[in-house]
């Protein structure tokens, strides 16, 4: 047997999610919902009219199902119930920015030096964060944990950062 493709692999990107959000952004219109809330808070109803402007048309009902699926995952929240003429009209919300971009395919050759640069200043970040966060353990699944809090932490701190929050 001969060897027809061989090729390297390395690690330049993690990605940090549960399979609970996973399961709940699979389907695009519920994607879309979360970009649709992000700093809005919408009824059902509205929801439905603008997925509709989107190109996803979705039956009202459609459309309560889905935001029961975010609701279930933790993307979304009831931000405000309205009561007018014995009727309940429920408002939602989300405190997750969804970022749907494709990386341009010069990215590395474009950023390398910034990426570079950018690495060895968030070393010394991350160094200091481990000190807080536990102790390297030799245990795999403790240190992708440990992993995971630090991404988590940067996560947040880069959203307070963007979004302008002390």
């Amino acid at each position: 047997m001969s060897t027809l493709l061989e090729k390297p692999i390395s690690v330049n990107r993690i990605l940090v999610t549960s399979l609970d959000h996973a399961k709940a952004i699979e389907d695009p219109a519920r994607a879309k919902i979360v970009q649709m809330l992000y700093n809005k808070n919408l009824n059902a109803e509205q929801i439905t009219s603008q997925l509709k402007k989107e190109g996803h048309k979705k039956a009202l009902t459609t459309t309560r199902h889905h935001l029961d699926i975010l609701k279930e995952s933790g993307l979304i929240e009831i931000v405000k119930i309205e009561e007018s003429r014995g009727a309940i009209t429920k408002f939602y919300g989300t405190s997750t920015k969804l970022l749907d971009y494709e990386t341009p395919k010069d990215f590395d050759q474009k950023y390398s030096g910034l990426i570079k640069s950018t690495s060895t200043k968030l070393e010394k970040i991350v160094n200091t964060m481990s000190k807080k966060t536990g102790k390297p353990v030799k245990s795999s699944t403790k240190r992708e944990f440990n992993q995971y809090l630090m991404m988590e932490i940067v996560n947040r701190a880069m959203t307070n950062v963007l979004e302008g929050k002390p």
